[in-house]
């Protein structure tokens, strides 16, 4: 199975019919995704003048989306995306007020974080339910594999104009105006994905018996997506706290979230190019290989002496992040049980997620202690290191999904 695509292809995903009103709303709704977690942890630390506090937000938030975008994908394979997404809106609406209410009161930090995750778990996983509604609209392989590297590539434009976007709105007058601005962009976005025809017009799934606990889980080749999905966040947190603390021991620190968007620049373009003639062509044998090669290319961020250096080198390691993101979400569709597709893209972001936390807790240890280079270096092993346990695991990846019946206990 080659996933390769075509501009064609491209062209036909995006004007599918009945596309049209979900494909607008969810890009409404996806457009905030990188900017309110960051929003959030600028006003609480405007508000309360701690970092600390507002770095415990930040990881409540992160939990939070962890657990919300499993059960909502539970949720949404089981009675269709439009009831469990306007519940969520709501709940998300008023956890976002609650939020808000709190930081302007000074309130507690436990306080400050529970809300974080509250906020993290009601956040609309409108991208679970994107990416399972393309196989459902498209039925053409190449078509269909256009619309998962297009969600890819556009989930990493949201991620570069997000912080941005997060940057500006913090130095408006009151400086929760980007939680607020992003938090009503997910809100309609959300609300109008969920009432789109396509999507009202997917159903509850038929009743069954009782399914596994793991879900989505239950398939193996499911487990060993995650994994490779997991290496992927592990070796990006590790470099997300790297990078700026290379900025600032350069004596630039302003540039540390520059520096940062040069990988996401090249990972874009490199993406789209990739998804014209991926390789290797096998999906058992692209997990792992493309993980190793991102690891070996990030040990080339500890080489540079100078910013400009280090630049370059992220420039370079970038190229690998696309690619990564497009064949995790086209490797479901290998992998993932049967009508199981919203929960298990939200297992990859949640693996995704976890590694995240982990690499950067474990970053921000080795920089203090070691330097920035020991951080690159450390994030290069992790890579190379489950990149082997996933080659190890490939021949899961070959297997067909179980049937519906095999999935249920």
């Amino acid at each position: 199975m080659s996933q390769s695509v075509s501009l064609a292809d491209y062209r036909a995903a995006l004007t599918t019919p009945g596309s049209t009103r979900p494909l607008v709303a969810s890009l409404l709704a996806r457009l905030p995704i990188a900017m309110i977690g960051l929003s959030a942890l600028l006003y609480v630390q405007r508000e309360t003048g701690s970092f600390a506090a507002a770095g415990l937000v930040s990881a409540g938030s992160l939990v939070g989306v962890s657990a919300g975008s499993v059960v909502q994908g539970r949720l949404i394979d089981r009675f269709g995306p439009t009831r469990p997404l306007l519940v969520m809106v709501v709940l998300f609406a008023l956890a976002m007020a609650g939020l808000t209410l709190a930081i302007e009161a000074h309130a507690a930090t436990p306080l400050l974080v529970l809300l974080g995750g509250g906020i993290g778990i009601t956040e609309p996983m409108v991208g679970s339910a994107s990416r399972a509604l393309w196989g459902r609209l498209v039925a053409v392989e190449g078509v269909r594999n256009a619309a998962f590297s297009y969600e890819a590539i556009s989930m990493e434009v949201f991620f570069i104009l997000g912080p941005g976007l997060a940057g500006l709105l913090v130095a408006a007058p009151w400086p929760g105006t980007g939680m607020i601005a992003g938090s009503v962009c997910m809100i309609a976005g959300g609300t109008l994905f969920a009432l789109s025809p396509a999507v009202r017009a997917w159903g509850s799934a038929p009743a069954g018996g009782r399914r596994s606990l793991l879900g989505a889980l239950a398939g193996p080749g499911m487990r060993t997506l995650a994994l490779a999905a997991l290496g992927f966040g592990v070796v990006i947190g590790f470099v997300e706290v790297a990078v700026p603390a290379a900025a600032t021991e350069a004596g630039r620190p302003e540039l540390g979230g520059v520096l940062l968007s040069a990988w996401s620049v090249s990972s874009v373009a490199f993406g789209i190019a990739f998804s014209l003639r991926p390789w290797p062509r096998a999906m058992s044998l692209r997990l792992p290989t493309l993980l190793a090669a991102f690891g070996l290319l990030v040990a080339l961020l500890a080489l540079p002496s100078s910013l400009w250096g280090l630049a370059l080198a992220m420039l370079v390691a970038g190229a690998m992040i696309t690619p990564q993101s497009a064949t995790h979400s086209a490797a479901i569709e290998l992998v993932a049980p049967e009508g199981t597709a919203a929960e298990a893209f939200g297992w990859v972001l949640t693996a995704v997620t976890l590694g995240l936390a982990f690499g950067q807790s474990v970053s921000g240890y080795l920089v203090e202690h070691a330097g920035p280079s020991a951080s690159f270096l450390a994030a290069s092993a992790s890579a190379l290191v489950v990149a082997a346990v996933v080659w190890l695991l490939r021949h899961t990846v070959q297997q067909p999904a179980p049937s519906r019946e095999e999935a249920l206990v």
